[in-house]
């Protein structure tokens, strides 16, 4: 990649991507800005379930099909097969995990999590002393109790024992609840004049968007628009200051995803907004300089 400018090394940081990268079309988006910020060091991708049958699998395989596009080799790890609840097997991605918050390092390792938080749940259940190992930027619940579910929350909901395990279980934990990531929006216009553009991997963001906006999957969006919520998952960890946060006490996820209190769950940082246009611009800008026509 032809950046032109060093990001020191004490100020990397290890990450792990957590992704149901099938279940819709803004995780592809985000995996590739990680893949393509030099702060990063992307330790591994790692595959969830997004509940229903076969969903981690396909998770997996829309993984493998971004790092072809970008003709780069990360490894990559089955997750979870299912919630907490159906799944009581250790899957692979739970091993690396474990394995990757043991690892003598310098470097912290955050755990980018963009889906269900399934896998991460399993891996504190089975080797709870890595909660002091590891931060956890999670895409999900409605954030601060009280909150009435405006809509259900599709991350919480296709997993609510591990949100709640998670939420619970003392780690360090980054939230970016739904008022927050639903601001991230960009139109099919501008995916198709600045993304689509960029090599093989603009391409198939550009077309894996389209299909699925004309797919009976996405009814709920506007027509010629998207919310690429995943990414301030990818961008906090780049630039932790590029939304505003608070502590809180953490909230219990009742059965609807809505938030209630539960006044002895830990503290964690919930964030209250983003900077949409520097999530977009730096990812746009990097996927230009790694694979425009004018690298």
């Amino acid at each position: 990649m032809a950046f032109e400018f060093d990001v020191p090394d004490y100020k990397k940081i290890r990450v792990i991507v957590d992704t149901d990268a099938a279940c819709e079309a803004d995780d592809p988006f985000a995996i590739a800005h990680a893949l393509l910020s030099p702060k990063l060091i992307v330790k591994g991708i790692i595959a969830e379930h997004f509940k229903i049958p076969g969903s981690m699998e396909k998770s997996y395989d829309e993984i493998m099909t971004i790092l072809d596009a970008m003709a780069l080799e990360v490894p990559v790890f089955h997750g979870q097969k299912g919630p907490l609840s159906q799944d009581k097997e250790i899957s692979e991605a739970v091993d690396f995990i474990i394995k990757e918050a043991k690892r003598e390092d310098d470097k912290p390792l955050f755990i980018l999590c963009q889906g269900a938080i399934t896998n991460v749940a399993k891996a504190l259940q089975v080797e709870p002393q890595i909660k002091d190992k590891i931060t956890v930027i999670w895409i999900g619940t409605h954030g601060e109790a009280p909150c009435t579910a405006p809509f259900t929350e599709f991350n919480s909901v296709n997993d609510i024992e591990a949100a709640n395990f998670v939420l619970q279980s003392g780690t360090n934990i980054w939230l970016v609840p739904s008022h927050v990531y639903i601001t991230v929006n960009i139109g099919l216009s501008e995916i198709q004049r600045r993304i689509a553009p960029c090599g093989k991997i603009g391409q198939h963001l550009f077309r894996n968007m389209v299909d699925y906006n004309n797919s009976e999957g996405a009814g709920w969006t506007q027509g010629e628009s998207w919310s690429l919520g995943d990414s301030p998952a990818i961008a906090i960890a780049i630039n932790p200051g590029c939304g505003h946060y608070h502590e809180a006490v953490a909230p219990l996820v009742l059965d609807d995803t809505s938030s209630a209190v539960k006044e002895d769950n830990p503290r964690i940082r919930i964030y209250t907004d983003v900077d949409s246009r520097y999530i977009l611009e730096d990812f746009i800008a990097k996927l230009e300089i790694a694979y425009g026509n004018n690298r």
